[in-house]
């Protein structure tokens, strides 16, 4: 979830970032237009020809730096964190772990991943040397969202640096404060790298579809489908690729061999941490027939003991979307008349800013709250016949970003029947926190991949060098082409592969 494309009259030409509880002023920040992005990509080719001639162990060298950099100002960014989100302290903090953990990986292995290597030139081309490369793009545009302002600010540059290129990034309008401390704490960490390397850009939709246009190299963006087909869109005018990250509608199956106090322990964290506020959360479980009374005696008995406020230490703080709450309105509203029952919570929970938890049990599939994504501290929780009842049933949405599996014998067997970009095991939304895996989605939750070799690639583009080794038989590829020559080839094709190919 993030700002919309479309046109948005700013009041001024600077903007307030605000506490969505309390309204506090977090930051000024200004409303950037065409023509400051353009002199910002001009700043961002020329600082990019310096950074990538610095080569992998150079650009290592200054990314190890800006981790130690983070690490060692953690504490500033926690409280900035907390002020403008109202977000519990551990939540910013598991933000900042996973994004120094993507820079750190992307820094370590981009050489392995994107470095020259020599390969095999087949049969038809045995007299020459055949050798790939990953080249930088130029300058990857980053547009982040604000329900993890830090992570994703951080895991887009990590990849886009590591790969060569420089960096232009926009953060949320209601995330901004955040989102520019990650950004400027690269140059803080390396002083000596020219201006334009990385920077920021700040404004709302209209802002967001001038980067698109902007003739980057590539754009990364996080945030909602409809969002995202209008960044495509944008980005399609001057063949701008795309790396699109958006919604989802996880599912989870509780198979009758779970254990179930794992399963109901995991189930309410991955829905209800951040407010419900991620793409990829537990949003839809399905569980077993056999054991579904004590796995929701369990789910309720961990859900009711979260708490909801501005403590440091709470479970969850508020929604940052005002939109959203009603959002989450709907979609109870639309459970509860189509003959759900409300396990923990229901319309009452709903009191803006804040949402405690909601348990919807036994939801008809068609309603708004199993097909639509919700966004916020809700779940539901469905009886099924089987784990093929229940595979049917988590694949019969338009989405499929991340899922998960309960199950001490069959977890790899279903897991394997899932259509999405990830899946756990016996936990949820682990791969999103390892730097080593592609992050990504399928169907409508996008296209492309963050974290892994996978992610490096995204912002790199494959070259392929050969070199004709002098003397090495004779070329195929020149005139006249000879009968003793063609007879040769026809024997070797009949030896090399129908013979061996032969079943």
């Amino acid at each position: 979830m993030t700002a919309q494309l479309d046109p948005v009259v700013a009041a001024a030409d600077s903007f307030d970032v605000t506490n969505p509880a309390t309204g506090e002023v977090v930051g000024t920040f200004p409303v950037h237009a065409a023509e400051d992005i353009a002199q910002r990509v001009t700043a961002a080719r020329e600082a990019q020809l310096w950074w990538a001639g610095l080569g992998f162990d150079g650009r290592r060298k200054r990314m190890q730096q800006w981790v130690r950099w983070l690490a060692d100002n953690c504490d500033e960014l926690y409280d900035l964190g907390f002020r403008e989100t109202g977000r519990p302290r551990p939540d910013i903090q598991f933000e900042l772990l996973a994004g120094i953990e993507d820079i750190r990986w992307a820094a370590a292995h981009a050489k392995r991943v994107l470095g020259r290597r020599k390969v095999a030139p087949g049969l038809a081309m045995l007299n020459f040397d055949a050798r790939v490369e990953y080249v930088p793009l130029g300058v990857a545009g980053v547009i982040a969202p604000w329900n993890a302002p830090i992570y994703t600010v951080l895991c887009g540059m990590a990849y886009a640096l590591a790969a060569g290129n420089a960096v232009i990034v926009k953060p949320s309008e209601l995330s901004s404060a955040t989102g520019v401390y990650a950004v400027e704490s690269f140059a803080k960490a390396n002083p000596d790298a020219p201006a334009g390397l990385t920077s920021w850009i700040t404004g709302f939709g209209d802002t967001g579809a001038a980067l698109c246009r902007s003739g980057v190299d590539k754009l990364a963006f996080t945030g909602s489908v409809p969002t995202g087909r209008r960044v495509m869109a944008a980005c399609s005018e001057n063949l701008t690729p795309v790396l699109l990250e958006l919604g989802g509608k996880d599912a989870t199956v509780v198979a009758e061999d779970a254990d179930l106090d794992a399963a109901a322990q995991s189930i309410v964290w991955g829905s209800m941490w951040n407010s419900g506020q991620a793409c990829v959360g537990v949003e839809r479980v399905y569980v077993v027939r056999a054991v579904r009374d004590q796995f929701l005696a369990k789910v309720e008995e961990k859900a009711s003991q979260l708490t909801v406020g501005l403590d440091e230490l709470s479970s969850y703080g508020p929604m940052i979307v005002p939109n959203q709450i009603e959002i989450i309105r709907r979609h109870v509203t639309d459970a509860l008349a189509a003959g759900a029952t409300a396990l923990v919570g229901g319309l009452d929970s709903i009191r803006p800013p804040f949402v405690d938890p909601i348990v919807l049990v036994d939801v008809p599939e068609d309603c708004s709250a199993v097909q639509e994504e919700t966004f916020g501290p809700v779940v539901v929780i469905n009886t099924v016949a089987d784990v093929d009842d229940a595979v049917r049933r988590a694949n019969g949405t338009r989405f499929g970003l991340g899922s998960s599996v309960f199950s001490k014998r069959r977890g790899a067997e279903i897991a394997a029947r899932l259509r999405a970009g990830g899946t756990t095991i016996n936990s949820v939304l682990t791969f999103v926190g390892m730097p080593s895996l592609p992050f990504g989605g399928v169907r409508d939750s996008g296209f492309g991949r963050f974290h892994g070799e996978d992610g490096l690639r995204e912002f790199a583009s494959a070259k392929a060098t050969t070199r004709k080794k002098l003397g090495m038989g004779k070329d195929m590829q020149v005139f006249p082409r000879t009968p003793d020559q063609f007879t040769t080839v026809r024997q070797v094709i009949k030896l090399r592969y129908a013979r061996k190919f032969r079943g």
